[in-house]
C-alpha cells in the first residue's frame, strides 16, 4: 500500500453488520459503538458518503438504533455474502461513488469485515479497517484478522486517526463541531 492520507473527498465509509443479534455478542461493543458513532457524526459533518450492510436480517435482525439512526436516508444493503463486495448491490453503490479509499468498520472482524477488505483490496481499493470501530465475539478472532489483513497491505486505523485525517486542521466550524464529539468518545 503506497503512503496516503485519508481525504474526505476521496473516502466512503463502510459499515458493515452492526445487527441486533450480533452486537449483544461482540467483545467490547459499548466502546465499539461509541467510536462508530463518532465516525458518523463525522462523515456527515464533513459530508463523506456511507454505505452500509446487514447480513441475512432475516436471522440476525437490523442494524442496532445507534447506528441506523446516526446514518441519514438509511438504506442498508441486504448480503448473504460475507464479503460486502460479493453482493452486486453493494458494488453497484460503490462504484457509483466512485471514490478510492474504504475505510471499513463493522462486525466481526474475521469474517465480513475481513472478506471484505481482502476483496475489496484485490480489486484496487485502498482499503482501511477501523479496528476500535470494529469487533468480533472473541478478541483472538479479531486480533489474528487483523495481523493478517496488515500483512498484505490493508491499512489499519483508529476512529480518531480517521477524522483527524479527514479534518486536516484545527480551528475550523468542523473542528469545533468535531472536536465536542471526539472528547465525548473516550
Amino acid at each position: 500500500m503506497k503512503p496516503e492520507l485519508l481525504s474526505r473527498d476521496e473516502s466512503v465509509l463502510v459499515v458493515v453488520d452492526y445487527q441486533e443479534k450480533l452486537m449483544p455478542h461482540i467483545y467490547g461493543k459499548e466502546a465499539i459503538l461509541g467510536k462508530a458513532g463518532l465516525l458518523l457524526f463525522a462523515a456527515e459533518t464533513l459530508g463523506v458518503p456511507v454505505l452500509a450492510t446487514e447480513q441475512y436480517p432475516k436471522g440476525l435482525g437490523g442494524t442496532v438504533p445507534e447506528v441506523r439512526g446516526a446514518i441519514p436516508s438509511f438504506a442498508p444493503v441486504e448480503k448473504n455474502c460475507f464479503s460486502c463486495a460479493g453482493e452486486p448491490e453493494f458494488s453497484r453503490r460503490l462504484a457509483a461513488l466512485g471514490r478510492k479509499q474504504v475505510i471499513l468498520m463493522g462486525v466481526e472482524t474475521h469474517v465480513c469485515v475481513g472478506q471484505t477488505a481482502l476483496e475489496l483490496a484485490a480489486k484496487g481499493n485502498s482499503v482501511y479497517i477501523v479496528v476500535d470501530a470494529s469487533g468480533s465475539r472473541r478478541p483472538l478472532d479479531a486480533q489474528t484478522a487483523l495481523r493478517r489483513l496488515e500483512s498484505v497491505g490493508i491499512g489499519l486505523v483508529t476512529a480518531e486517526g480517521v477524522v483527524f485525517e479527514w479534518l486536516r486542521r484545527a480551528g475550523t466550524d468542523e473542528f469545533k463541531k468535531i472536536s465536542v464529539r471526539v472528547k465525548e468518545s473516550h
